[in-house]
């Protein structure tokens, strides 16, 4: 929720009245957090950690040129001014103004029951977790992390925004590496959102990890050539989605090196594909009611049943060139707003999910990879290590891969896709997939 203006801080306030007197136009960001991390290592707690935060940074514009600083030492505030100052003399030139004033969304992203729960009920969520997925699997070495965080930002400028919103996070993720011999095997899953979630949410997490160590119980030999290749939720959004929001990064389509460029508004992908950049979904871990520069949230449309959509721009890379910013601004306490991606939703398709193994003699089904971004990330390539994954055969998964390695052009996979799963699901709180199985993949086998 949007918090109202008199509770932006008085020395936010102050420090914007002297850089406004100083150079016109002037924006000054605040962050606050704290956090509560629960790790567990090797089947053990391992550490209950505390994390806060909280700095200040100043942008301004002065001559036409940008100057950025910050500092998370309260003594220092008073000299951002003339940093900013000193910085703006050699700082990029700027292509916007601040933002005025809009009216935000509202967004659900603030849960009390977050802030609440304690180090005790963590714990004991870990601690279930790992005992209860080694009373099936007694060798696997378990780690855990469950943690929770709550923050606030402050945003004003010399234009007249001055908003604040409130924020909480909470995360239960579980993983485990089961060594015979020389074979290593490695699962995980998770969940993250800004609202807290009770067994449900844990329960599929055990079964997810519980599903990947029963497919891996035997290996198998992999699949090689152009073969069918099933990507699983995390499937989509490690090998997919990452090279293909390279191209719509509004900093690449401003240098000129983005492949979109030239197919804005064509139809370049499947039919099935619809993408959508929507920072006003309740809960998701990176909603938010306005971006790190105050705009307004709205859902922005990558791709709409296979045509090219809009990039993601923030006001400088929207200035340059020449469009309206998507609200796509996002920053760190030491880094100067740059667009991207907040939360991620690819909409599912007409196939039960069990349907995309259907009529597959050989085929792969992949889970997780590593190294994912190497090749050519901004053409859309990928080339990577398939670290999780499963050979198909006659429409079942028989067994786990290893040494595998995949590679392909994310712009000709998602033209060639044969089905999408009627089910999506949420990948790290931020991305929302269904599976998909692909042709114009290379499988190929190490050794």
């Amino acid at each position: 929720m949007v918090i109202p203006n008199p509770l932006i801080k008085d020395a936010t306030g102050e420090l914007l009245e002297e850089a406004t007197k100083r150079f016109g136009q002037a924006e000054i960001y605040r962050v606050e957090s704290q956090g509560r991390p629960v790790t567990f290592e090797a089947n053990r707690l391992k550490e209950i950690n505390r994390r806060d935060q909280s700095g200040v940074a100043m942008r301004v514009i002065s001559s036409g040129r940008i100057g950025f600083t910050s500092t998370t030492n309260p003594d220092d505030e008073k000299l951002l001014v003339d940093r900013a100052a000193a910085l703006a003399e050699l700082g990029t030139e700027a292509t916007f103004e601040f933002p005025e004033p809009s009216e935000y969304p509202e967004v659900d992203i603030h849960d009390p029951q977050v802030e609440a729960l304690t180090e005790t009920e963590m714990i004991e969520t870990g601690r279930d977790l790992i005992e209860r997925v080694r009373d099936q699997w007694p060798d696997l070495l378990c780690d855990a992390r469950v943690g929770k965080s709550a923050g606030r930002m402050y945003l004003a400028n010399s234009a007249g925004v001055a908003e604040s919103y409130r924020q909480t996070n909470y995360y239960v993720f579980l993983g485990g590496e089961l060594i015979r011999g020389t074979d290593m095997l490695s699962v995980w899953a998770g969940h993250s959102s800004s609202g807290f979630f009770g067994a449900a949410t844990t329960d599929e997490i055990l079964k997810d990890v519980l599903e990947q160590l029963e497919n891996s119980r035997e290996l198998a030999p992999p699949p090689t050539g152009d073969v069918p290749v099933i990507f699983t939720p995390r499937g989509v959004a490690a090998t997919l989605l990452d090279p293909l929001m390279s191209g719509f990064n509004g900093k690449n389509i401003a240098s000129g090196a983005s492949p979109i460029i030239e197919k804005e508004g064509k139809q370049e992908l499947d039919t099935r594909i619809s993408i959508w950049d929507d920072p006003t979904l309740s809960m998701a871990s990176g909603s938010r009611p306005c971006d790190d520069e105050g705009v307004a949230s709205r859902r922005v449309t990558l791709v709409d049943k296979g045509v090219i959509g809009e990039p993601l721009f923030d006001l400088q890379t929207a200035g340059k060139t020449g469009r309206q910013t998507t609200a796509s601004a996002h920053r760190g306490l030491s880094s100067a707003p740059s667009p991207s991606a907040s939360v991620l939703d690819v909409a599912p398709g007409d196939a039960p999910y069990a349907d995309l193994f259907s009529g597959i003699q050989k085929g792969l089904v992949v889970e997780q990879l590593l190294g994912a971004g190497q090749g050519n990330e901004l053409g859309g390539d990928f080339n990577a290590n398939v670290l999780l994954g499963y050979l198909v055969e006659n429409g079942r998964i028989v067994g786990r891969v290893k040494d595998t390695m995949i590679s392909g052009n994310v712009y000709e996979v998602l033209a060639n896709v044969e089905a999408v799963s009627s089910e999506a699901e949420w990948v790290f709180g931020s991305v929302r997939t269904p599976g998909m199985r692909c042709r114009g993949i290379n499988v190929a086998a190490k050794g």
